[in-house]
């Protein structure tokens, strides 16, 4: 399948370029390091590392505050959650979680996982339960779980084995990683790196993106004892010097997040008759390692029931989380509603999100490219339906219903990274018969691999053809994340689970990427990650729009993550009852 996804967008100049002189003299010194860093015991990792709570802790007012005024957001306003939890509480939550499988690796050889951890899915691939991570999971998300499936063949004895095979190689050599970071999440840029180093066992240079460089000395103050050691350094540049460091003979490992189209550019060279050639020679320009995380145009597939009132409120208010944080432009928002034909209560859901989006003002569209975009997919279109207004520098939220499955519409395969969400209808009217089709729709209709949500309603569970085709949608579903009632931006969130593109991509069709990040437990040969959550939960979630306590609970979890108290645990509790 290719991919139309940010064809349209515009580039962003960086207005503090790295020199190639420093470049040279940065990379030269990372290289240096490589060998030392690849061979620290297992002790000596976790000083270092634990030594980054404190400053990380400490520049998360002002990096928040960087965030809040880049993206045009209220800092005493609910909307503001989304850089506590995007950005420091993440990143703070990653070097506590590798701390633990760090200090188990000291004293079991590997992260530990119970026996309990282990389960058998119904076609009998592995599962290893990763999230709730420990009691402050249970205590703060309780009733959502992530497990991951294990690729077929690997069972609970190979997959505790496979776990963390860095530490189990004698003298390592070690290497330089180069992550080429995102523009758009905060967290993004620090946690790939940390999973370079702290998993993978390489030094690592970051270039930032020119979207959010802003907030490279925050992360170079945050991870200060890893930059001063030399084990990484942050540099800054647009595409000229990504080009640079890729090819730089001292690089020997690639990280991107951004598009598909920049990865092709990378690994395959221009668009012409040599890339062609080189495709189908499966003959790469890039001959070092390549791992990726590309994006989707997310589905939310909603199989039909019959949901109270209370079930649909909550559900639309879910919806539109996964459209409105970070002004739709994630790689994981949702973006494609997938309904059944004669599916009674389908207006009386889209009321209800329309009325949602409603409350929530139009958020300034700083993502570059994100107005060339909108028109390219929605201008002079019937259907569509905006929300909010529209001014030189926001976007409304818009709707755009009814699309025809089998049309080959431009929105099946473009990822619009603005506020658009899409939706199509399948002729099944059938629960299990709906399930199959939307899995195949889902497959081989629309782009990416990376993430994808079920809505399931509990009685198509309680019938065992309905539980049947749930458990076989999952499993066929080629996504790397499966979000079961709950947004995969959960996934992400929780840092435990794995995070990346179903296994199924490949260079030449890249789709969503190649390669995990985060994975605190270290697992390997993983096939994807499911999520799954009640179809309501109390108290509202802070990730939803209309939570009106939001940002005060976002900064209570930063202070968590560094300090893990359960003194601190009544005061998020009594927070979120007033959202």
């Amino acid at each position: 399948m290719t991919s139309a996804s940010m064809e349209m967008s515009a580039g962003a100049k960086s207005a503090s370029r790295t020199n190639n002189t420093t470049l040279d003299e940065l990379l030269q010194k990372l290289s240096s390091k490589a060998k030392t860093f690849a061979r620290l015991t297992v002790a000596e990792r976790v000083t270092l590392l634990a030594r980054c709570v404190q400053p990380l802790h400490a520049v998360a007012p002002a990096w928040v505050d960087a965030a809040l005024r880049a993206k045009g957001l209220r800092s005493d306003h609910p909307e503001a959650f989304e850089e506590w939890a995007g950005g420091p509480m993440t990143t703070l939550r990653n070097v506590r979680l590798l701390l633990n499988s760090l200090r188990d690796i000291a004293s079991r050889g590997k992260p530990y996982l119970a026996e309990k951890n282990f389960t058998t899915a119904r076609d009998g691939v592995t599962l290893v339960e990763v999230f709730p991570a420990d009691g402050f999971d249970k205590a703060t998300m309780a009733g959502i779980t992530a497990k991951v499936r294990l690729q077929p063949g690997v069972d609970a004895r190979k997959g505790r084995e496979r776990q963390a095979s860095f530490y189990d190689k004698r003298d390592p050599d070690g290497g330089v990683a180069l992550v080429l970071g995102a523009g758009n999440v905060a967290s993004i840029p620090p946690m790939d790196a940390l999973y370079k180093m702290f998993v993978e066992g390489h030094v690592c240079l970051v270039k930032l993106n020119p979207v959010n460089e802003y907030l490279g000395p925050f992360f170079e103050k945050g991870l200060a004892p890893l930059v001063e050691a030399g084990y990484l350094a942050f540099v800054y540049g647009g595409g000229e010097v990504g080009a640079y460091l890729v090819e730089h003979p001292l690089v020997t490992d690639v990280h991107i997040t951004g598009s598909d189209r920049t990865h092709d550019l990378i690994v395959w060279g221009p668009p012409g008759e040599e890339r062609t050639q080189r495709i189908q020679d499966k003959n790469p320009k890039l001959k070092k390692t390549i791992s990726s995380e590309l994006g989707c145009v997310t589905p939310v597939v909603i199989a039909p029931a019959v949901f109270s009132e209370k079930e649909l409120d909550f559900l639309s208010q879910n919806i539109a989380a996964m459209m409105v944080n970070n002004a739709s432009c994630n790689c994981n928002a949702g973006k494609m509603l997938v309904t059944s034909k004669g599916w009674a209560q389908r207006d009386a859901l889209l009321a209800k999100l329309k009325a949602v989006l409603a409350t929530v003002p139009s958020r300034k569209a700083y993502y570059p490219g994100a107005f060339d975009r909108y028109e390219h997919l929605v201008g002079g279109r019937a259907g569509v339906v905006s929300i909010g207004e529209r001014t030189s520098e926001k976007l409304p939220w818009t709707l755009v219903e009814g699309l025809d499955a089998s049309s080959g519409d431009r929105l099946f395969t473009t990822e619009p990274f603005c506020p658009i969400m899409s939706e199509t209808i399948l002729d099944e009217q059938d629960p299990v018969k709906f399930l199959a089709a939307a899995t195949t729709f889902c497959n081989d209709t629309l782009w990416g691999t990376l993430s994808g949500v079920l809505i399931v309603h509990p009685s198509i569970e309680r019938d065992e053809a309905g539980a049947i085709a749930v458990d076989e949608a999952i499993a066929k579903l080629r996504y790397g994340a499966v979000g079961v009632n709950q947004w995969t931006g959960l996934v992400y969130g929780s840092v435990s689970p794995p995070w990346g593109a179903h296994p199924s991509s490949t260079l030449e069709n890249i789709q969503g990427g190649l390669g995990w990040v985060h994975n605190t437990f270290m697992l390997e040969e993983i096939e994807k990650v499911v999520l799954r959550g009640p179809i309501h939960i109390a108290p509202k979630p802070p990730w939803f729009p209309t939570n009106k306590v939001s940002h005060k609970i976002g900064k209570r979890l930063v202070d968590l993550e560094a300090d893990p108290s359960w003194l601190k645990i009544p005061g998020i509790a009594i927070t979120a009852l007033g959202g």
